[in-house]
């Protein structure tokens, strides 16, 4: 309870010094070091901020978050509006692929789907309609499908050889396995950002198409 306690004002702490989020709204609970965020933000990227900051926080084994994006009068936009600004958006980006991409929207909330080469294609295309007046959520329903595709023990060299490189975790305490065309991760780390740095080695390995992140975070538990 006393660990609870001490994460929740930890947590309260970091909401409160991230510039871009209004922490007077927003309520915070801990229990078994799973936060729950609940109440209302002015926006999506202030969401999706909130968010992310909590995620910062040593101690957060995992994160609920029941917030909802409460736009102001000046930020409503018709459903029309959104998905027309979404696809003018999308199409500016030269990384990602002419008419692969398709948007629909309804009630504010943003899907966009399609096939792209790469996972920093599909985090590209959320990243950038997150920010559209009106958007009240995203939903990325992009697949990666890559044109050529490694076999199975590269890629698995490959995400390892990333990891041992990386300055953010301790290597040897994750693990690289494959299931068929799926990465699957595993092993403990301290902190959220590890194990999000983790996955993000293991998108970066060419061919892979979808990443299965079983990383723990935390003390790993011991069966009795």
């Amino acid at each position: 309870m006393f660990a609870d306690l001490e994460l929740k004002q930890h947590v309260e702490d970091e909401l409160g010094w991230e510039p871009s989020v209004d922490d007077a709204a927003i309520g915070v609970s801990v229990k078994d070091a799973v936060v729950t965020l609940a109440g209302r933000v002015g926006s999506y990227p202030e969401k999706a901020a909130a968010e992310t900051a909590v995620l910062r926080v040593r101690g957060v084994k995992a994160l609920a978050s029941e917030l909802e994006v409460e736009l102001l009068g000046h930020h409503e936009r018709s459903d029309e509006d959104i998905a027309r600004n979404a696809a003018n958006t999308l199409g500016w980006y030269s990384a990602l692929p002419t008419g692969a991409l398709k948007v629909k929207v309804s009630k504010g909330w943003l899907t966009i789907s399609g096939n792209v080469d790469w996972h920093y294609q599909r985090a590209m295309a959320e990243g950038a309609v997150s920010h559209l007046i009106g958007v009240r959520g995203v939903i990325n329903d992009i697949q990666v499908k890559p044109v050529k595709t490694p076999t199975a023990e590269d890629v698995k060299l490959g995400i390892e050889a990333a990891l041992r490189r990386s300055a953010e975790m301790e290597a040897r305490r994750i693990h690289v396995a494959m299931r068929g065309e799926t990465v699957v991760l595993s092993g403990t780390v301290d902190t959220w950002a590890e194990r999000t740095a983790a996955e993000r080695a293991a998108w970066g390995a060419a061919g892979v198409s979808r990443v299965e992140n079983d990383i723990a975070v935390g003390e790993p538990v011991c069966a009795l």
